[in-house]
C-alpha cells in the first residue's frame, strides 16, 4: 500500500530479515530493546495469512522474547500487536522493568510523575541495559535461520 509507513520504510533499525518479515530494534530511548517483528507484505490482521505464515511469525515473536528474557532480563515482556494506527501486520516486543516511566500501564499511556529517585533508578537501569543491548542483537542475528 502506498501510504504505509511499514511497506515505506524498515520502521526502525533493521536487525534481520527475510523474504516475509523483517525484526527492527524501534530504537526507543526508554525502552531499549522495544523490538517489532513486522510482515512485509501488507496485510491487516493474523487471519490474513495462511496458517503456516501465523505459526512462523509468532515463532520469531516468541525467539524475540526469549532472548529479551535471556539478554535483557527484563520483569516483564509485553507482546502487541494492535494496528490501530499503522494498519499492517506488526507485533511489539517490549521489555518492561518495575521502575520503568509507565509500569505497570502500557508503555503508549500517559507518563506519570516521577521524584528525583525515581528518575535517577531509570537512568542507572537504563544505561545497563544499553550496555546489553549490542550482546541482544548479536542474539538476535544468531538466532534466526
Amino acid at each position: 500500500m502506498s501510504n504505509c509507513t511499514l511497506c515505506q520504510t524498515t520502521g526502525g533499525q533493521l536487525l534481520w530479515e527475510n523474504d516475509l518479515l523483517r525484526i527492527i530494534d524501534a530504537q526507543d530511548p526508554q525502552y531499549p530493546g522495544f523490538t517489532r517483528v513486522i510482515w512485509k507484505a501488507h496485510v491487516a490482521e493474523m487471519t490474513d495469512l495462511l496458517p503456516a505464515y501465523q505459526l512462523m511469525l509468532m515463532q520469531n515473536v516468541l525467539k524475540i522474547e526469549m532472548i529479551q528474557r535471556d539478554i535483557l532480563q527484563p520483569d516483564k515482556i509485553n507482546l502487541a500487536a494492535f494496528g490501530n494506527m499503522v494498519p499492517h501486520l506488526h507485533w511489539h516486543i517490549i521489555p518492561r522493568w518495575r521502575d520503568d516511566p509507565h509500569f505497570p500501564q502500557p508503555v503508549w499511556a500517559a507518563q506519570p510523575q516521577a521524584d528525583d529517585h525515581a528518575r535517577d533508578r531509570q537512568a542507572l537501569r537504563l544505561q545497563a541495559i544499553q550496555a546489553r543491548i549490542p550482546a541482544y542483537h548479536a542474539a538476535i542475528h544468531s538466532m534466526m535461520p
